[in-house]
């Protein structure tokens, strides 16, 4: 029997075995939600876990936070629409561990931090860390709401809803499950869903296997001939952001940002006991993450194969829905609830967590409440939960028209993550005093990367995105530097950060 028989054969709508893995799947997300989000009683717990999660754990977690619904929905729409050029991507992020690990990590343990922001205030001032923490919410909205997007986007096509449905549902399932457990319940819960992930996607590569016909060899043949495994050029095109050079330098990059800066990641990686066990982690990542993506690049080529071969058989109208349209259209009962819940799982992301923590350790204790009982910050920690849910699903469906919505995600992370960083690496690698200035480092860095994205967007100038958080960077450093003794003469001693 080919392929394509088989696969008519199994195609149709969800059936019972598909709903009670789907049903299995999240239910046991609650299950851990509750095991181990039981007894919050401070804001400690909430956030930090009292630093008690074993590193294993942080590890996965921290692997499911980073492959999300963009690996799982984005890498194959990439590897079919295009190719695999994303590999120096991997480079850069992999070098972005290491040095996260050992230039931001001891920094973070030696303040005790539960905002990474924290950092700022001691080493600048509060201006500084409200600054850091404001361009946090942004940046992580925006992001968060494109991931939310992405995976909402695929269990409406699969189970044939419309996405104001989806967003809805998952909105409410995410707000329950965060608010109630806190980071512990986040953390473990990551650590299953990144098995969920991996699982998945190998059940779903064999199948793939087995339908092509002529198997792996075969599937190489075809793919490499259309051109879809080209992985890295070492061209000297410096406006190419598909090249070696430049796709490592903007993974490095946009990698130092989101480990080393963004309080979703970061804040798995502060839940270990010692900052030796935290370095660990994060570089043990390099191992857990890019594997899993390499599997969903190559899921996407078997993909573009598997239509190739079955010229009969209706591929997805746009490349973003190809894995979900397969899923809908194409899987066996069984396989079809795997992947169904995989996505759905993806769909129910953390970063309400990190939100919350950021603003009322970075914001709303020291500028409002700064004398309240634990127990009034862990009921505001929730509110904020519900908050900024909501906003995440407004964020989602205003993503609706965008069509690559990986690289969508990191041009709209680069705009605002290149003046987080470029303040963050002023104060580890300098001893340059500064404040407010800072302030107007990180405002003019984010106008200038945001009026080059859209001149390049209108084709004014000819500049790859890829440049955007590099610019971003090293504007915000530069300014800082130059700006910070000229406006710290205008603040006060209590102002100030210390060296």
């Amino acid at each position: 029997m080919t392929g394509h028989l088989a696969i008519q054969n199994f195609a149709g709508t969800l059936g019972q075995i598909d709903i009670l893995i789907v049903t299995v799947a999240v239910l046991l997300l609650f299950v851990i939600s509750y095991v181990f989000g039981r007894e919050e009683k401070d804001t400690n717990d909430f956030f930090l876990g009292r630093r008690r999660v074993p590193a294993i754990v942080a590890c996965l977690s921290f692997a499911a936070a980073e492959i999300s619904a963009l690996t799982i929905v984005g890498f194959p729409a990439m590897a079919y629409g295009e190719n695999w050029e994303y590999v120096p991507f991997f480079i850069g992020q992999a070098l972005a561990r290491v040095s996260v690990a050992f230039l931001f990590l001891p920094v973070f343990y030696k303040y005790d931090c539960t905002s990474i922001y924290e950092f700022l205030r001691h080493r600048f001032g509060p201006a500084t860390q409200y600054a850091g923490s404001a361009f946090f919410f942004l940046t992580r909205l925006i992001a968060s709401g494109v991931r939310l997007y992405a995976a909402c986007m695929g269990v409406a096509l699969i189970m044939g809803w419309n996405l104001i449905q989806t967003l809805l549902m998952f909105s409410v399932v995410s707000i329950i499950f965060i608010a109630f457990g806190g980071i512990k319940a986040v953390v473990w819960a990551g650590a299953y869903q990144a098995i969920c992930f991996f699982v998945a996607g190998v059940a779903l590569f064999i199948y793939l296997i087995y339908q092509i016909q002529g198997g792996l060899g075969e599937a190489w043949q075809i793919a490499e001939k259309a051109g879809r495994l080209s992985a890295v050029r070492f061209d000297f095109n410096l406006n190419d952001p598909t090249t070696f050079w430049v796709g490592s330098l903007s993974g490095f990059f946009i990698g130092m940002a989101s480990f080393g800066t963004d309080q979703e990641m970061t804040q798995r990686l502060l839940t270990v006991k010692t900052r030796k066990a935290s370095q660990k982690t994060l570089i043990s990542t390099i191992i857990t993450v890019i594997p899993v993506m390499c599997l969903y690049l190559a899921i996407g080529t078997l993909l573009y194969v598997f239509y190739q071969q079955n010229a009969d058989v209706t591929p997805s109208a746009e490349a973003k829905e190809v894995i979900s349209h397969f899923v809908a259209n194409s899987l066996p009962a069984g396989l079809k609830g795997l992947l169904l819940a995989a996505i759905i799982l993806a769909s129910i992301d953390s970063p309400l967590s990190s939100l919350a923590s950021s603003f009322i350790t970075d914001i709303y204790r020291p500028l409002t409440r700064n004398k309240a009982s634990e127990k009034h910050y862990l009921l505001a920690s929730r509110a904020g939960v519900v908050v900024f849910g909501l906003i995440l699903a407004l964020i989602a469906l205003a993503c609706d028209p965008v069509k690559n919505i990986l690289w969508f995600a990191f041009q709209i992370f680069s705009i605002t993550g290149g003046a987080i960083l470029g303040i963050f690496l002023l104060g580890l690698l300098t001893k340059r005093r500064a404040n407010q200035g800072n302030i107007v480092a990180m405002v003019v860095s984010t106008l200038l990367t945001l009026a080059l994205m859209l001149l390049s967007k209108y084709q004014v100038i000819d500049l790859a995105w890829s440049w955007l958080i590099v610019i971003g960077t090293g504007t915000t450093m530069i300014l800082g530097y130059l700006l910070g003794p000229i406006m710290m003469k205008s603040e006060l001693p209590e102002q100030q950060g210390r060296v």
